[in-house]
């Protein structure tokens, strides 16, 4: 039965679970600004402890590899790749906002419309794509600026659920009868652990040496007004 460590650093959930088979048996996650540099390390720690193994136990190491937070997405993904290097473990990469979708259709079961995960960026910016009730993706990843028409077309046909921290704020231009908006946050590594395992067994495993996190856009570096 693989035992799998899984990450979530992409959005300001810092996020760390455990997984035999596909089930999550331990843990520790925490949404706040900024903590991923000084909780992560602590969260896995605390992990392994709860599911009561070594870290030779493990098989997998699994990562939710973006879009999303610049900043989280390194720090998850350079600590990742640290520990496969060091146990010499396969690493396994998650995109975030199918990770979200799965998350939503996990605990709403027998829903039937589509799932529109957001991950904000800037102003009215969102990282974000279109999921159908079988985790199909049929609308690809994108940085999408919402206006008041955006998924015209697709709300006319069916019911779209909005989730993510970025989803709360299309809401006050998106209005259409058939668009739900989830305060919920679904930016668990626990819901990694199904889709961790499918990679696993169809040894879907990256290249540690040069994998990367899925940015989507490059870092946009703010030049300070004043010189110091």
């Amino acid at each position: 039965m693989a035992k799998i460590l899984q990450i979530e650093t992409a959005t300001q959930t810092c996020s760390v679970a455990l997984a035999i088979a596909g089930e999550t048996i331990a843990l520790k996650e925490e949404t706040a600004k900024n903590i991923h540099a000084g909780s992560l390390t602590l969260f896995i720690k605390e992990v392994m402890q709860q599911a009561g193994l070594q870290y030779q136990d493990l098989d997998a190491v699994a990562v939710s590899k973006g879009p999303g937070s610049y900043t989280g997405l390194r720090i998850g993904i350079s600590t990742v790749k640290g520990l496969c290097f060091a146990l010499d473990k396969p690493l396994i990469a998650i995109d975030t906002l199918k990770m979200m979708a799965n998350g939503f259709l996990l605990e709403n079961t027998g829903y039937t419309g589509l799932i529109c995960p957001m991950i904000d960026a800037r102003r009215m910016e969102v990282f974000t794509a279109l999921f159908n009730e079988a985790l199909e993706m049929v609308a690809p990843v994108t940085a999408k600026i919402i206006e008041a028409d955006s998924y015209t077309a697709e709300l006319t046909a069916h019911q779209i659920t909005f989730i993510g921290d970025g989803a709360s704020k299309c809401s006050e231009v998106l209005h259409h009868p058939n668009a739900i908006f989830s305060a919920e946050n679904f930016n668990s590594s626990a819901h990694l652990s199904k889709l961790a395992i499918a990679a696993y067994e169809q040894q879907e495993f990256e290249d540690v040496a040069y994998f990367e996190p899925y940015y989507l856009k490059d870092f946009v570096f703010t030049a300070p007004k004043k010189k110091v």
